[in-house]
């Protein structure tokens, strides 16, 4: 792991393949996809509060459960590519793009 001079500070990526293994590894394939799972609850969330609604507003407007939005925000359960288009679409009244990497 590379330190910078004279401190403890770890770049980010030292900091992952220290922990999680390299980029590939399957520990850190699991890291990496459990983060992406993370980062779509905080993006509900966010847009969610943005536009000042509950959990249960939301799930209302989308046909869900607070119970399932709170657990997406709370990265608790996996979501189904078309469960998350309808919570973008017609709970949030919002768009989903995707990307792919290879």
């Amino acid at each position: 792991m590379k330190k910078n001079q004279g401190n403890n500070l770890v770049s980010w990526d030292d900091h992952l393949d220290e922990k999680y293994g390299k980029t590939g590894t399957p520990s850190r394939d699991k890291y990496e996809e459990e983060f992406e799972n993370f980062k779509i609850g905080v993006l509900i969330q966010e847009a969610r509060k943005q536009l000042n609604l509950t959990q249960e507003e939301l799930a209302l407007k989308c046909g869900t459960t607070k119970n399932y939005i709170s657990r997406i925000e709370n990265n608790a359960s996996d979501i189904r590519l078309s469960t998350l288009m309808r919570i973008i679409r017609e709970g949030l009244g919002g768009h989903l793009k995707l990307s792919l990497e290879l």
